[in-house]
Order: C-alpha cells, then sequence, then structure tokens
C-alpha cells in the first residue's frame, strides 16, 4: 500500500514514537498527520525548524519532542522510515508518499 499527501515546502518530517503521526516542518509552520486516515489533525503556522535533529509536536503530540529527519538539499529529497521500519517515507516535489511493508 502506498498513500500519497501533497504538502509543500517540507524541510523536515519524522514519526512520533507511537508510529501514529507524522509530523512536517515547512518555511510555513508545523502540520500533523494521521498515520491511520492519512488526514491532517492539527497545524500550527508559527515558524520553527528542528534542533539537534527534534521538532517540538503541537497537537495530538503537544509536548512530545519528536525526531525529524531533514530534507537533503543536494537531491532535494527527504526519506526516512518508522522506528519498526514497518512504513517507509519519501518527500519530493511537494508530495509526500507513504508506504507500509506487507506483515
Amino acid at each position: 500500500m502506498v498513500k500519497h499527501i501533497s504538502i509543500g515546502g517540507v524541510v523536515a518530517a519524522g514519526c512520533d514514537p507511537n508510529m501514529e503521526y507524522l509530523i512536517t516542518v515547512s518555511h510555513s509552520g508545523r502540520g500533523v498527520f494521521s498515520l491511520d486516515s492519512f488526514e491532517r489533525v492539527a497545524r500550527d503556522y508559527s515558524v520553527i525548524y528542528p534542533d539537534d535533529g527534534t521538532i517540538e509536536g503541537i497537537g495530538p503530540l503537544d509536548g512530545v519532542s519528536v525526531p525529524v529527519t531533514e530534507i537533503d538539499y543536494n537531491s532535494g529529497k527527504l526519506e526516512f522510515q518508522s522506528a519498526d521500519s514497518a512504513l517507509s517515507f519519501v518527500y519530493e516535489s511537494g508530495t509526500f508518499s507513504i508506504s507500509r511493508k506487507r506483515a
């Protein structure tokens, strides 16, 4: 299964420790997306960037420091996997592609 989410200008992203949410960081704020429904569940327009590989969560992740991967500006890609490697995330040209490995 592959799901695509259009999100412009992402500079960093990561999964929460429980693998329920994807948090994205862009030049226009942060967004949180449910990994069950792929719907956005929180949005903050305050501009804040990762500090030492983490970003402060919002919405259902409020108070959680979430590890994030930053975009590779040379390739224009952002790639990472969930902690259990069940999900693979690739961001390129404004689109996140999320793949779930089969059980």
